[in-house]
């Protein structure tokens, strides 16, 4: 992966705004499961997602946003994507500022809503947690370099396990391949001041994933998560850092595909129904049953 090199695909009336996707998986799902990437990320950190959901028959969309300034900028974009695909709703996995991008658009289209539901890995709903509000407007002027060392400073340090390694080692690569502005937006986009309106977004499906090693996130922006979404599913990995999708795939697969169990044999299900075995259903409900016996310990 990637086999082939991703769609680029122009909404704005400014050409040089490109969306890199990849779309994989049956094409009659009008309700796919869309992945935005962090910071650093670019459509095919999801790899490991796209290859093996597809392979279950779900139809999933990786995608990289092109250079935007502010939130606003950035959901009309996606908005005017989704209308481009023809795409009334989709399912949101989010991770980090990718997540974040998800609850804004979330809210930003809560009067004729496009989201059915989120997944938020590593999430967070204030940017305010990363005490860089006061410099969100110079991130422009900086040079590449300075900026790859402000991103770099958040990815774990210390000794970690193979899997983690090279789930770092691979973010770094795919961090390599990204431009000044592309990178600057990000940043900014990250750490301009902004906070989640829950009320606007509360009738969503959520499952939060996280992690309970060393991420970037502190624990204050975890406990903030869960008092915002009473009633979200908790997917909690024991380990996985900053990118548990890249090093604990399996797990984050599973979480994804038990989260998307509750809208099988709906118009919103992301599954060809075809491919929805009684025997894998079977499956799902035991561990569902066993995770729902992990969050009541």
């Amino acid at each position: 992966f990637p086999p082939s090199l991703p769609l680029q695909i122009i909404v704005d009336d400014d050409d040089s705004k490109v969306w890199s996707l990849y779309d994989a998986g049956p094409r009659s799902i009008r309700c796919p499961l869309i992945f935005l990437p962090p910071v650093s990320g670019t459509a095919d950190v999801f790899f490991q997602q796209v290859l093996a959901l597809t392979g279950w028959g779900y139809r999933v969309i990786a995608l990289q946003y092109p250079v935007y300034w502010d939130h606003l900028e950035f959901c009309d974009g996606f908005r005017k994507l989704l209308d481009h695909l023809q795409l009334d709703k989709v399912h949101l996995f989010g991770a980090s500022l990718g997540g974040f991008l998800a609850q804004k658009f979330a809210e930003y289209t809560h009067k004729s809503p496009r989201v059915q539901s989120l997944i938020l890995c590593n999430s967070f709903s204030d940017t305010s947690i990363f005490n860089q509000t006061w410099t969100a407007n110079s991130f422009w002027l900086m040079p590449a370099f300075m900026l790859k060392k402000i991103v770099l400073g958040n990815f774990a340090s210390g000794p970690l396990d193979p899997e983690m390694a090279d789930g770092i080692d691979f973010m770094v690569d795919r961090l390599e391949s990204l431009g000044q502005s592309e990178l600057a937006s990000r940043l900014t986009l990250n750490c301009q001041n902004s906070y989640v309106e829950p009320h606007k977004i509360r009738d969503i499906p959520v499952t939060i994933m996280d992690v309970f090693d060393q991420s970037a996130l502190s624990t204050e922006a975890k406990e903030e998560m869960y008092k915002l979404y009473p009633n979200a599913r908790r997917a909690h990995l024991k380990t996985g850092g900053n990118f548990p999708y890249l090093c604990r795939s399996a797990e984050v697969n599973l979480y994804i595909q038990i989260h998307l169990l509750q809208f099988h044999g709906t118009r919103y299900a992301a599954i060809d129904p075809s491919m929805v075995s009684a025997e894998e259903l079977e499956v799902q409900k035991i561990s569902l049953h066993t995770s729902n016996e992990q969050d009541e310990q």
